[in-house]
């Protein structure tokens, strides 16, 4: 049984973060153990941050089974917290090709890890901490490719999008609940991450927008995932979000 810190006031602010490891999961995470009052439980396969306040919860989120039987140890009583936040970020592209051209597994294995998952740990978070009087918030990274077709993506689209509806929905049963849980679905923009390395590497033949990828990297124009993580952090920690429940990080 994991061991979690007991704040000797009350002013600990909890984060989970799925696909915390690397990129702007792991960004998000650093970003948030530079606070000296925060406490963040990285939901990954590999730990890859050693810190104090730093939990790491092993999991595979395209391991359907694996998140059914550990879900409970994603979501411990943080009773003594001001606020509870969880960052559904771990996603996949997977493999970048038409439809009709690719394996059926493929689609599985994207929906279980953009959708699947954050749809149970959302619906889990809910659950467990419904009712407590303090500031609930979940936030869903999206992306722009949840907006408009981009082809060789169709499951990573689709999904993203289908995550952005989710997003709305479970927010206006919130709201017609009256909790105050704040939910949000974020697209973060072209990041300098390893889902970029993998876009890069693309055929043309599979995905149209390849050379525009490799234009960006070329031209330095990939965000850090510092740079964003710092302004969803600060976003998050202000009174300016505002009701629109799918955002975009140039909008924050």
């Amino acid at each position: 049984m994991a061991e979690y810190p007991v704040p000797t006031h009350h002013t600990m602010h909890y984060y989970i973060i799925t696909g915390a490891s690397r990129g702007l999961g792991k960004a998000l995470a650093e970003t948030l153990l530079q606070q000296p009052d925060t406490f963040v439980l990285g939901v990954s396969r590999h730990a890859t941050i050693a810190h104090p306040r730093y939990q790491h919860q092993p999991l595979d989120l395209s391991d359907m089974l694996a998140v059914q039987n550990n879900l409970h140890k994603v979501f411990p009583p943080f009773s003594e917290a001001s606020s509870i936040t969880l960052i559904n970020n771990a996603g996949v592209v997977g493999e970048i090709g038409y439809m009709g051209e690719q394996q059926n597994e493929h689609f599985e294995f994207v929906f279980d890890v953009n959708l699947i998952a954050p749809a149970m740990l959302m619906n889990t978070f809910l659950r467990t901490y419904s009712g407590l009087p303090v500031t609930r918030t979940i936030l869903n990274i999206s992306s722009g490719a949840a907006q408009r077709p981009v082809d060789g993506w169709a499951a990573y689209s689709a999904s993203k999008a289908a995550l952005d509806a989710l997003s709305r929905t479970a927010q206006k049963e919130q709201d017609i609940r009256g909790t105050g849980v704040r939910i949000r679905s974020l697209a973060p923009g072209v990041l300098d991450t390893a889902m970029q390395e993998h876009i890069r590497s693309a055929d043309v033949q599979h995905f149209s927008e390849a050379d525009k990828f490799l234009g960006l990297h070329r031209g330095g124009q990939l965000v850090k995932p510092a740079e964003v993580a710092s302004r969803i952090v600060a976003w998050l920690q202000s009174d300016k979000m505002t009701s629109e429940v799918v955002t975009r990080i140039d909008t924050i």
